[in-house]
């Protein structure tokens, strides 16, 4: 009989033997990583109580995210008469601290621009000064009563080009149609009508559904444009256990096919030149000799080269009117015509004035002196697409009304 000394360095010995490589067992579990942000209702349309419930809710929902500077960062935006940053995405690195600072928020009240947020929205998704990473996949989560000031849909639409995943949840009486479209597809996953008190029965279907949009568990394009795209997938190989080859082409001429090979801890690719308005098929192949995987395909159509209104002006201002003037969308990807919307940025009531293609001005009347508004010009393509800019504007104060003078006396 072995003494145990030996029977014990038998038995790891056989142990070791026995356990796969870390090849052999595969890429290990990766961390996910992704911009996340919150988008809250903070206006005076909603009561303190149900933003104090949505506040409790939004902290809830973070607490246990992976949340740190190799994996998740989160911020926080307010919707009110104008868009206010809570917290930046480098601002906190772990789920309770974002929880903390969520909790201590305060409500902004004021009008519900929530189109005007959204343009703020994709500026702080992009930009690094604001904490955000280039490469990683962006997730917004709105939540909202359902109402807004301003459009929405163009603003959104501009963040799910480029690739932004849009989760929303509604605590209102919001429009369906309207909430469907602006949420990602399908919107059976990406919207959720709940009431304020009832938000819990949704936490954890939410959190899965976040941690899965900036995990893909298959190859996915995101940040499409006219001339380029990013490709994400799963992680498949490591470093050591093979590497990739990516291949693309014009779905219409397939002997034009390009290759890039790309090591195994690869997770990600991005192109540009593309030409807009094209479908391209594009293919991964994992090359490994420790495992054998199939290739992953997805075909992915760039956008029509559609340039929206620039350079909003306000000019010939008086009490009562003022006009707008835009730079009009040219080339091929002309605008079939405009719908300028212009609302008091306090709230009340907004008028709309269509402009046939070929225009680009139109005079607004019946305003109200010292007012200020918010002007927003909307482009529309044969796409379907929409693509908006705003400006604020402000009519003068009206002069005082004098009282008419007496007649002259007849003699």
């Amino acid at each position: 009989m072995l003494p145990w000394t030996a029977a014990l360095g038998l038995a790891l010995g056989l142990r070791l033997a026995l356990a796969p490589s870390a090849a052999e067992r595969g890429p290990p579990a990766a961390v996910p990583q992704g911009d996340l942000l919150f988008l809250l209702d903070s206006s005076a349309s909603v009561s303190h109580y149900e933003f104090s419930r949505v506040r409790e809710f939004v902290g809830q929902l973070v607490a246990p995210l992976p949340v740190g500077p190799g994996a998740l960062r989160a911020s926080l935006v307010h919707v009110s008469s104008q868009p206010y940053t809570e917290f930046s995405f480098s601002q906190h690195g772990s789920g309770r601290a974002v929880q903390d600072a969520v909790r201590a928020a305060a409500q902004r009240m004021g009008d519900t621009n929530t189109g005007l947020a959204l343009a703020y929205v994709k500026k702080q998704l992009f930009a690094e000064a604001a904490g955000a990473r280039p490469g990683v996949p962006k997730v917004l989560v709105w939540v909202t009563d359902g109402g807004s000031s301003d459009p929405v849909g163009p603003p959104m639409q501009e963040l799910k080009d480029l690739g932004v995943t849009v989760f929303i949840v509604s605590t209102g009486r919001g429009n369906l149609l309207e909430l469907s479209a602006a949420a990602s597809a399908p919107a059976e996953t990406h919207l959720r009508f709940v009431d304020v008190d009832d938000l819990r029965i949704i936490m954890q279907e939410l959190q899965a559904s976040i941690l899965g949009a900036v995990q893909p568990q298959q190859l996915r394009a995101s940040e499409v444009t006219p001339h380029g795209f990013r490709l994400a997938w799963p992680p498949l190989l490591t470093a050591d256990s093979g590497y990739y080859v990516v291949e693309w082409m014009p779905s219409a001429e397939p002997q034009a096919v390009r290759r890039q090979q790309l090591p195994g801890n690869a997770t990600g690719w991005s192109w540009a030149g593309l030409r807009p308005d094209t479908d391209y098929d594009v293919a991964l192949r994992p090359e490994s000799n420790v495992q054998l995987l199939g290739p992953q395909r997805v075909r992915v159509r760039t956008l029509p080269d559609e340039a929206g209104p620039e350079r909003i002006v306000i000019s010939h201002a008086r009490p009562r009117s003022l006009r707008v003037s835009w730079a009009p969308a040219l080339g091929p990807g002309a605008a079939l015509g405009y719908r300028v919307q212009l609302g008091p940025l306090r709230g009340g009531a907004a008028q709309r004035v269509d402009v046939p293609a070929g225009h680009n001005s139109t005079t607004l009347q019946g305003l109200a002196p010292g007012t200020a508004y918010l002007v927003t010009v909307t482009a529309a393509f044969r796409s379907g697409r929409e693509r908006a800019l705003s400006a604020k504007a402000c009519t003068p104060a009206g002069e005082r009304s004098r009282a008419p003078r007496p007649a002259p006396a007849r003699g």
